[in-house]
């Protein structure tokens, strides 16, 4: 449990930062088996656009929705649909989580969809 307590203390941290920033906001939240991402407006109280691997479209052609390639399709599906919404530029949050492994294969994925951050 406190593993979870220190993710959610940084990134308390980091969405006060991104809420100075006034960009919108492209969150990630990863769970055992499924990995969700989403695009913010600056003030946090609307969603833009989202993608997971629980979605059909994404879910095509993938093993399982936790390893990397999954990532990577959410993170090409998100940018695809934030730059259908008009949006180019986002903060990047990681929701606490180590930039490494799937959050990374997202955060690249998405980069090369169009998305900057």
């Amino acid at each position: 449990m406190k593993k979870n307590i220190a993710r959610l203390r940084r990134a308390k941290s980091t969405r006060a930062h991104i809420r100075e920033l006034g960009v919108p906001r492209l969150s990630v939240l990863r769970t055992g088996q499924h990995l969700y991402a989403q695009v913010f407006t600056a003030d946090g109280s609307k969603v833009l656009a989202a993608a997971s691997t629980v979605q059909a479209d994404v879910k095509d052609g993938l093993k399982n929705g936790k390893n990397v390639d999954a990532a990577i399709k959410v993170g090409r599906a998100i940018a695809e649909k934030a730059v259908a919404a008009g949006i180019e530029k986002v903060a990047f949050d990681r929701s606490g989580y180590r930039y490494h492994g799937r959050v990374k294969a997202l955060a690249d994925a998405a980069r090369e969809g169009g998305l900057k951050f």
